[in-house]
């Protein structure tokens, strides 16, 4: 089951496109522009790729989180503060 499961997704991810420094794209290069405005502040726009990188870290480190939260059932409850005169 899982030896078909991690074919299938190789053969999408090599099928699909191109893996780069940021992503799975569908070309190898990214076309970049990359140009000082005039405050000279330095800017780097590029295309956007099919699969982000940073996106699936953030997406795994979310998953993570709610796992772990479920696991552990951590709730947070306030304490009763009781007012003595």
């Amino acid at each position: 089951m899982y030896k078909s499961i991690i074919f299938l997704m190789m053969s999408v991810i090599v099928f699909s496109g191109c893996v780069n420094k940021r992503g799975i794209s569908s070309t190898y290069y990214n076309d970049c522009r990359e140009y000082y405005d005039a405050r000279g502040y330095y800017h780097k726009v590029c295309d956007e790729n099919i699969i982000e990188f940073e996106d699936v870290k953030q997406g795994s480190k979310e998953l993570y989180q709610s796992a772990k939260e479920t696991i552990t059932h951590t709730e947070h409850v306030e304490p009763e503060h009781k007012v003595v005169w």
